[in-house]
């Protein structure tokens, strides 16, 4: 550490020496003007001799020229020695002054310099480019502590206060599946059971056991329940095996909220809040306001995105209102309770209010995009107001846009079903 503090120093000298130098070096004594002058009137007194030699002017005429050139040589000479403008003077007189001013801005640059290293830099630590802090995460993150160790030292939370009755069936479940254990009812009971009581080792234990029953038919809904327990279990700390089975949850289903909170927890855990801020930014805009892990995100993702570089991070609405500990707005578009009112109009008012609402929405789900909810409501109120073909367009589109989201999708094919479409 004293070897960095000596080469910034010699640094700060290297570069303020051209201005120490111009500050101590004195002004030159005869200024450029003067100096022009006085080599003239030189080349006048010689040219004055040159014509007396040659008879061109006379002793008298040229004794007169003389005594001029030289009267104008001492007037331009005086001037030369006399202090600029302004007191820049040169001499004994201002060297003082000048060495107060270099000692004053080299201090100022070694000061400023240090002060502004403080603030910004790291005392101590070594050239962090973008390569070495990546092998740094990658190394983090492969040698990061098993479940096991994280569980040992993980603080254990105390069991959920439970009611004695149901205590005793939860022991009575675990003797009952003990003695079955390929029952994969009871293991799944048992599963919930525990994490209800917050004994989250016991309940992830259960989980995969129950993905062993299931097998091939294990669903990414029965991987994320296990990535959970697992997480829950440690601490909140996501560890290499939880991660495995977060691997197995996006094989599934790639949209899958769980996975996707715990990929980006994981991320900024070894190191790497860049990518934790992109998923979770993305899975942010991407889930419904009343998801369950909205509020945790929303309370995490301000200091996430300024360690990520991101300083004008603003969060979108939805993770202002869970912050706010507001209800969220419901669906934009005609609901139920439009509908409702739109029965009260006449014809033509109820038809206007309908189809307003309904371009409104489909305009912002063209643009935007939105939830399968919003989707499936765009589709009911079309079929509502008796635009089939249009609303067999948009259901194709949702086809698409929700390919890779059968559970999504299911629910935009209740809305299709609703509109009178066939949807097989």
């Amino acid at each position: 550490m004293t070897t960095f503090w000596i080469v910034t120093a010699l640094a700060v000298l290297a570069v303020s020496a051209p201005l120490l130098l111009a500050l101590l070096r004195g002004q030159a004594e005869i200024a450029g003007a003067e100096a022009f002058d006085l080599k003239v009137y030189r080349d006048q007194l010689s040219e004055i001799d040159r014509d007396r030699a040659r008879g061109t002017i006379g002793e008298a005429e040229a004794e007169r020229l003389r005594t001029e050139v030289s009267r104008r040589i001492l007037a331009a000479d005086s001037r030369a020695h006399q202090p600029a403008p302004g007191g820049r003077g040169t001499g004994i007189a201002r060297s003082g002054p000048r060495r107060i001013a270099a000692g004053l801005v080299l201090l100022a640059l070694l000061g400023g310099s240090y002060a502004l290293y403080l603030q910004l830099g790291a005392p101590g630590y070594g050239d962090l480019s973008l390569g070495t802090r990546i092998e740094a995460a990658e190394e983090l993150r492969a040698s990061r502590p098993s479940q096991a160790e994280a569980e040992a030292s993980a603080a254990s939370p105390p069991l959920e206060d439970a009611p004695e009755e149901y205590t005793q069936l939860v022991t009575r479940l675990r003797e009952a599946v003990a003695a079955r254990p390929d029952d994969l009812q009871g293991q799944a009971l048992l599963a919930r059971s525990e994490a209800a009581l917050g004994n989250y080792p016991a309940a992830h234990a259960a989980q995969r056991r129950v993905i062993e029953l299931r097998g091939e038919e294990a669903s990414a809904s029965d991987y994320a329940d296990l990535a959970d327990m697992l997480v829950l279990a440690a601490g909140g700390y996501v560890s290499p095996e939880a991660e495995t089975v977060l691997d197995e949850v996006m094989q599934r289903d790639p949209h899958n909220g769980v996975a996707r909170y715990y990929g980006g927890l994981m991320m900024a855990q070894t190191g790497r809040p860049d990518s934790a801020f992109r998923i979770w930014d993305t899975l942010l805009r991407d889930s419904p306001p009343d998801a369950p892990w909205v509020p945790a995100i929303a309370a995490q993702i301000p200091e996430l995105a300024l360690r990520a570089g991101i300083n004008d991070y603003a969060l979108p609405d939805v993770a202002s209102a869970a912050l706010r500990g507001e209800t969220p707005p419901a669906l934009p578009g005609p609901s139920a309770g439009d509908m409702q009112a739109a029965s009260e109009m006449s014809e033509a008012d109820r038809q206007a209010m309908i189809e307003g609402m309904v371009d409104s929405l489909s305009e912002r789900l063209a643009s935007q995009g939105g939830s399968p909810e919003e989707w499936a409501r765009l589709l009911t109120a079309l079929g509502v107001l008796g635009q089939t073909d249009r609303a067999a367009a948009i259901w194709t589109e949702a086809q698409q846009v929700f390919a890779t989201r059968p559970e999504a999708l299911d629910t935009v094919r209740a809305g299709a079903a609703r509109a009178g479409l066939a949807t097989e």
